[in-house]
C-alpha cells in the first residue's frame, strides 16, 4: 500500500486536513489505486499518533469528496475515478485553493508569468503527473 507520511503536530494546517492532503497526494501519484482499501481508522490513528476521530475526519472528508468509499463492516477503499462535481463546483473549489497561492506570490513581488512558471514546474514535479488538457 501506498501510504506511508507523517504529519506535522505544530503546524497551522489541522491535523485531519494534513492526513486528508497526503492520501490526495497518494491518489494523484497513483500510489492509491481504485479498489484499495486504506488502513482501519484505529490503525492509521495509533501509526501516526493521533485520535482516531481525527483519521476518521480525514476519511469523511475524503468520502465526502467522492475520493473515497465506506463499505459498511469492511472498511475505507480508494473510489473508482468519477467527476461528484459540477463545473461550477469545481471552479469554485479551485479559485479558492488558488486565492493563497496568488495572495503569497503578491506579497512576494513575483509577476503573473514567473507565478505560472512556478506552478508548471511543480505540476510537472510530481510523479506521475496526471496527463490531462493543459
Amino acid at each position: 500500500m501506498g501510504l506511508a507520511f507523517s504529519i506535522l503536530p505544530a503546524s497551522e494546517t489541522p491535523l485531519h486536513r494534513q492526513i486528508a492532503q497526503h492520501i490526495r497526494l497518494a491518489l494523484v501519484q497513483q500510489r492509491l489505486r481504485p479498489g484499495e482499501q486504506l488502513p482501519a481508522v484505529r490503525a492509521l490513528a495509533e501509526d501516526l499518533v493521533v485520535n482516531p476521530n481525527t483519521v476518521a475526519r480525514a476519511y469523511q472528508e475524503l468520502i465526502r469528496d467522492g475520493l473515497l468509499e465506506s463499505r459498511v463492516g469492511v472498511g475505507v477503499f480508494v473510489s473508482e475515478k468519477r467527476q461528484v462535481f459540477s463545473e461550477a463546483e469545481r471552479t469554485r473549489r479551485l479559485a479558492e485553493a488558488l486565492r493563497p497561492l496568488v495572495l503569497e506570490a503578491l506579497l512576494l513581488d513575483f509577476s503573473l508569468s514567473e507565478t505560472q512558471s512556478a506552478l508548471g514546474q511543480q505540476w510537472r514535479d510530481l510523479p506521475n503527473p496526471p496527463r490531462r488538457k493543459s
